[in-house]
């Protein structure tokens, strides 16, 4: 077993797969994105033409949030039994259908159906591409490729506001629908058509030896992941460090992903144009800090005594961080500054979910990194679902500030259950296997 500190060069017919599989995921992840901001760009839009409060506004804004964080949990399963190919295929088409459904909405009621569908559709996205970066990378450097793939949720939402803005202004904001859901088509085709999961037994011996660098190839994983299998992991401290943990990330970061537009209009009183150039700076500052991190993260991990170690704390680090500067963002009076404050917030928002997925990676046994990351990802998205609904109902009733206070308050406990809570791997064993199943103390 190759040590895990040692610099890892890829084969060459592997290093192509890699590369494939990598833009395909920024791909699909760049579509998914524009999917879930193209209500967030229209926002106002939307609430004058149906006729809603800010508090409808919020509920449709987080509707996507509940079933996609409902659907990580049986999604994370099957995509270990099945594999990421046919399960992110099929997402993409049901995504897709349900955005452009969503240009047809009329009441409230059927756009809220439209986004509850959406948010089952685009359930399988991360959890497959953690599982594409642990079928094709080994752990020590699965840090860069998840901050990859990591960066088109950012990426995304950078270029929503300037694509879907000139796109609405032109028309209407039905068009930004009816685009963005043709585009995830065509994607579904290019996935399914260009994307193959690794077949160990048609590798040589040098590309098997390099995938099974740094993993404990004694313990052989199952087939099949099991029910019981997967129930096992909530035995873990660390499962529930990596659930509430995330829930406190994804919670802020989503404050500002479906609001930012919203608020620069209401609360800042910026004009839609200007408010789609500010929206998107902000963003590309989080898709830098994505790419930035996974490098990171895997330079830490290196150095680390435990990878467990490195990774933890460069996301409770980036955690931290993403509470220090959204005070000032609520409370300055400079359009400027509190751009700027927001633009460091997403920055290491991002950075705290590449983080997050590459810790899932090597926190999770090697057959059950899916089910580990879509649990994690499950209380992230249960933040993701509360954070619209709840700013919306805080800034009709109060402001915007003690509605970012809030989300401030809540990512510093995540940041704390992933400091205490998520401590040691775990081991590649049976159903029965508990949290005295560990190794590699941190």
């Amino acid at each position: 077993m190759t040590d895990q500190h040692l610099p890892l060069i890829a084969p060459p017919r592997i290093r192509r797969q890699q590369s494939v599989a990598l833009a395909l995921l920024v791909l699909s992840g760049v579509i998914n994105y524009l999917d879930r901001g193209t209500l967030a760009v229209a926002n106002e839009l939307v609430r004058g033409d149906l006729g809603l409060t800010m508090g409808q506004m919020g509920v449709l804004l987080s509707a996507f949030s509940w079933t996609y964080a409902v659907c990580q949990l049986p999604v994370g399963v099957l995509v270990d039994r099945i594999g990421p190919r046919w399960l992110l295929g099929i997402g993409l088409v049901v995504w897709s259908v349900s955005q452009a459904a969503g240009g047809f909405a009329s009441t409230f009621g059927y756009f809220v159906i439209a986004r509850l569908v959406l948010g089952i559709g685009e359930a399988p996205q991360f959890p497959s591409a953690a599982r594409v970066v642990g079928n094709w990378f080994p752990p020590a450097s699965r840090g860069t490729p998840t901050g990859i793939f990591n960066s088109a949720s950012p990426l995304g939402i950078a270029l929503a506001p300037l694509i879907l803005s000139p796109l609405i202004a032109a028309f209407n904001w039905r068009s930004a629908f009816f685009v963005t859901g043709a585009a995830g088509l065509v994607v579904a085709i290019i996935w399914l058509a260009l994307y193959r999961d690794p077949v160990k037994s048609r590798m040589t011996t040098e590309e098997r030896a390099y995938l099974e660098s740094g993993v404990d190839v004694s313990a052989k994983p199952p087939a099949k992941v099991s029910f019981a299998e997967w129930r096992a992991l909530f035995s873990y401290p660390a499962t529930w460090g990596m659930l509430i943990g995330f829930f406190g990330s994804v919670y802020l970061n989503w404050v500002y992903l479906t609001w930012l537009p919203g608020y620069l209009r209401t609360a800042r009183h910026m004009s839609l144009t200007n408010t789609g150039f500010a929206a998107a700076v902000p963003f590309f500052c989080g898709f830098l800090g994505a790419l930035v991190a996974g490098w990171v993260s895997d330079r830490i991990a290196s150095k680390s005594a435990s990878p467990v170690g490195g990774r933890r704390n460069a996301m409770v680090l980036a955690m931290l961080g993403m509470v220090v500067f959204t005070v000032p963002a609520a409370f300055v009076e400079s359009n400027t500054i509190a751009l700027a404050c927001i633009s460091f917030v997403i920055f290491l928002a991002n950075a705290s979910s590449a983080c997050a997925w590459s810790l899932a990676t090597i926190v999770a046994p090697p057959s059950r990194i899916a089910s580990l990351g879509a649990i994690q990802n499950f209380g992230g998205f249960l933040g993701g679902a509360l954070a619209p609904l709840l700013t919306g109902y805080i800034a009709q009733g109060w402001s915007f500030v003690p509605a970012l206070l809030t989300g401030a308050g809540i990512a510093f406990v995540g940041a704390m259950s992933y400091l205490f809570l998520v401590r040691k791997p775990m081991a590649e064993q049976g159903p029965d296997a508990g949290p005295n199943a560990l190794h590699a103390s941190t």
